[in-house]
């Protein structure tokens, strides 16, 4: 099955950019309600995923850090923990399915590794469940 059938196009996705700051990213994520927001370099890949951990952390290990010098922190110098893995636009759905596994979706490249959407993983989740029935009601109607 193609891939493409599952991608949500960057237009709507959630994304940050490497220069935003650790105020809007905080501010972002509450607003929309996600736990990991993708990041996207100055020239349109992917360069990683942000998640509240990372948030967490980094404010921990910067005790006297105060709301108002969250302006003044870059993504770019905040530690990301997890590595999201892509897929380019043409892989097969094993591949989002491994990926899936470890990460709450899947970020999609194009053939020049520019960010094009994701696929999240309900979505993988219900395509799973839906060859999982049809194979249940093949053997039962025999």
């Amino acid at each position: 099955m193609n891939i493409a059938f599952f991608l949500l196009p960057k237009q709507e996705v959630v994304c940050l950019t490497q220069d935003a700051t650790l105020r809007q990213t905080l501010e972002k994520m509450e607003y929309h309600r996600y736990s990991a927001v993708p990041i996207i370099n100055d020239d349109g890949g992917y360069a990683g995923t942000v998640t509240e951990g990372d948030l967490l952390w980094y404010i921990k290990n910067h005790a006297d850090l105060t709301l108002e010098q969250t302006n003044k922190v870059k993504l770019s110098d905040l530690p990301l923990r997890m590595n999201n893995k892509t897929v380019r636009i043409d892989a097969n759905m094993d591949d989002l399915i491994s990926l899936a596994k470890a990460q709450n979706f899947v970020p999609v490249v194009d053939d020049m590794n520019r960010f094009i959407g994701i696929v999240r993983r309900s979505e993988i989740i219900d395509y799973c469940q839906k060859i999982i029935m049809e194979q249940h009601n093949v053997l039962q109607d025999r």
